[in-house]
């Protein structure tokens, strides 16, 4: 069983714990994945095709937690033009969400009025990554090195690119990369 574990950690590119070695097969996207909502239900990304999405790993208690409040904003500006933001909340820069996925979203709705998609809390680095951010760290290079790394993705599935926390939903270059992608103008 040991062997059989060891054959497949090394098809899927695992090389002793880095998560960026990963590699897939051809036809893996975004689409692949899938979440378990902050709600508890399952979340398959393949509801998204199609659409542009803005995933973004978050946290209550970080300094950059005001984000939540432009990443509202480019959801209500963009969801009816083909773009869904997904909150990824995330215990794993200093422990800036400890709370529990119900505290979590009433914290994000009564705080925020946030209604757009989000998942309950996973590990974006570090030990048992979610599948979707070992894949779209392999995409990027790159892992997020605190919370509110944003990532973007084509309509079809397709990584496009990664935006760190200094840089805020409503910056204009992510403005005009999500307006070069939504698939309804």
């Amino acid at each position: 069983m040991k062997k059989l574990l060891l054959t497949l950690l090394m098809f899927l590119g695992f090389n002793q714990g880095n998560t960026l070695a990963a590699t897939y097969p051809d036809g893996t996207s975004a689409f692949s994945f899938s979440f378990e909502s902050i709600d508890g239900s399952q979340m398959d990304l393949s509801k998204y095709k199609g659409k542009a999405l803005l995933v973004v790993n978050t946290a209550s208690l970080c300094g950059f937690t005001g984000q939540y409040e432009g990443l509202q904003s480019l959801w209500e500006e963009y969801k009816d033009k083909g773009l869904v933001v997904i909150g990824v909340p995330s215990n794993n820069f200093k422990g800036q969400e400890p709370g529990s996925d119900g505290e979590i979203k009433e914290f994000c709705e009564t705080t925020f009025g946030i209604d757009f998609p989000m998942t309950s809390k996973v590990n974006v680095t570090g030990k048992d990554v979610h599948p979707f951010y070992v894949w779209a760290n392999s995409q990027s290079g790159q892992e997020p090195k605190w919370n509110f790394y944003k990532y973007l993705i084509a309509p079809d599935g397709s990584y496009q690119n990664i935006y760190s926390m200094m840089t805020k939903p409503n910056a204009g270059k992510i403005i005009k990369a999500i307006e070069s992608i939504l698939p309804i103008n």
